[in-house]
């Protein structure tokens, strides 16, 4: 049974760090890419970064780049999302999503998914 847990979620002030971890357990992602998404209260998910397992490329939406690094540890099958410069719009929930066989920008091209932890950014 293929597990997604994420961890490494808080509370931390505008302007500073946490990096969320994603342990995959069940198989391996090798040939596909793992993505990571948020929903903020009172909103739809949206797409944050996606890497892929095998080659290292890396996407990630535009609210967040130049200030979230997307990276995986293939030896240990984890993921991760360090995210700095945290702003009060990061608030949300972020999940960890694995498989994509579509497009790495849409939740649906990805089969599995953790239950996701909370960050929140205070003023």
């Amino acid at each position: 049974q293929v597990q997604l847990v994420e961890s490494g979620g808080g509370l931390v002030q505008a302007g500073g760090s946490l990096r969320l971890s994603c342990a995959v357990s069940g198989r391996t992602f090798s040939n596909y890419f793992m993505g990571w998404f948020r929903q903020a209260p009172g909103k739809e998910r949206e797409f944050v970064a996606a890497i892929s397992w095998s080659g290292g490329s890396t996407y990630y939406a535009d609210s967040v780049k130049d200030r979230f690094t997307i990276s995986r540890d293939k030896a240990k099958n984890q993921m991760y999302l360090q995210m700095n410069s945290l702003k009060l719009e990061d608030t949300a929930v972020y999940s960890c999503a694995g498989d994509s066989r579509g497009s790495v920008y849409f939740e649906e091209s990805y089969q599995y998914w953790g239950k996701g932890t909370l960050v929140t950014v205070s003023s």
